[in-house]
């Protein structure tokens, strides 16, 4: 019996040699596909072939219950391979958690477990140029870890997919018949920019200004690596004091404890912007919550640019969401009597009707 089974076996190998000896042809009944998702600047790619349901029983039937006894009697059991034909494998630009668990950068066979109550397994083998399952060994496995299986509508054509996406993980899932298979996977998102950045700050991109700013950008942004960013942005300092430059800078340092050493960087970079960034600084201040320092900084920009009819309805605009209504109508009618540009004229009389005056 076991001869037998052997010679099924070689019969199969024999056919995919014949077949790999062709020219390129459209594979079927099941067809090969890649789906690919950036989380960060991670990747996940999974590679794969289609089985469709036509009609078949698939769990429990197709697919068995349980870890999968090999035809061929190479193995006692294995997992599913989720998918056809060759192994379905998981490609990781980075090393991420899959399930909780650790996974290093690198390609994996991808392998599933289904039971009949809905709970199942996730597999993922470091031999992933095997055929099927046929090959699959335990001492092989990267990792194992349980998922709950999901009822879905009629899936046709098995297909993964990513679902639930966040800035640090997302699902990928499986989806055939009317199952689910979902994997969280997630990334230490900030670590891998911080640490990307630091790398390519030593090559090509370290020569200029841009990188230094975006990557100092990030860690404010995101409140990571703080005293790392300081010593970005102050190498941009030595020869290019820009406002915007500085202004990270400022953040960087009240985000750290050091107020008084960021606001004497904000006057130092006040005195050299120009009237566009003192307003889109008045504006950061009105979305941090401190409108008294962003009227004061709108004002500025009104003593500064007196004609300048954006400047008057950013200030009234300032004064309005703080609640002093006089003072924002006043603002609001001198930026009207400087003929605006249609996009501030507009406004400008929004907020007028908003608060009674017109």
């Amino acid at each position: 019996m076991k001869r037998n089974l052997f010679l099924q076996l070689a019969a199969l190998l024999l056919t995919t040699l014949v077949v790999q000896a062709q020219v390129t042809l459209p594979r079927t009944p099941s067809p090969a596909a890649t789906v690919t998702q950036t989380i960060g600047i991670s990747t996940v790619s999974v590679n794969y072939s289609r089985p469709k349901v036509n009609g078949r029983e698939v769990w429990g039937k197709l697919v068995p219950y349980g870890w999968n006894v090999d035809p061929f009697g190479l193995q006692n059991s294995g997992p599913w391979r989720a998918g056809a034909n060759e192994n379905t494998i998981l490609t990781l630009s980075h090393a991420a958690k899959i399930q909780g668990q650790l996974v290093p950068a690198g390609s994996y066979g991808l392998f599933f477990v289904i039971n009949k109550d809905n709970s199942g397994e996730v597999v993922l083998s470091k031999e992933y140029q095997s055929w099927g399952s046929f090959f699959y060994d335990a001492k092989a496995d990267q990792m194992k870890a349980k998922i709950q299986l999901r009822d879905v509508p009629h899936t046709e054509a098995l297909t993964y997919d990513f679902i639930n996406l966040t800035k640090n993980s997302g699902e990928l899932v499986l989806n055939w018949e009317k199952k689910q298979f979902p994997v969280k996977i997630e990334f230490a998102v900030d670590d891998l920019v911080m640490a990307n950045a630091a790398l390519e700050l030593k090559g090509q991109k370290g020569f200029t200004p841009n990188g230094r700013i975006s990557a100092a950008n990030y860690a404010l942004t995101n409140k990571v690596n703080q005293e790392q960013a300081i010593g970005w942005i102050d190498q941009v300092l030595v020869n290019n004091k820009t406002f915007n430059a500085m202004n990270i800078k400022a953040g960087l340092l009240k985000q750290t404890g050091k107020t008084a050493e960021a606001d004497k960087v904000m006057v130092d970079a006040m005195a050299i912007a120009t009237e566009a960034e003192l307003n889109v600084y008045g504006y950061q201040l009105i979305a941090e919550g401190n409108q008294d320092k962003a009227i004061e900084v709108l004002a500025l920009v009104t003593q500064r640019y007196p004609k300048s009819a954006n400047a008057w309805d950013s200030l009234g605009e300032a004064y309005a969401l703080k609640g002093d209504k006089a003072n924002a109508i006043k603002n609001f009618k001198k930026s009207l009597s400087l003929n605006p540009p249609e996009n501030v004229k507009l406004n400008s009389e929004k907020f007028l009707r908003q608060l009674g005056a017109i």
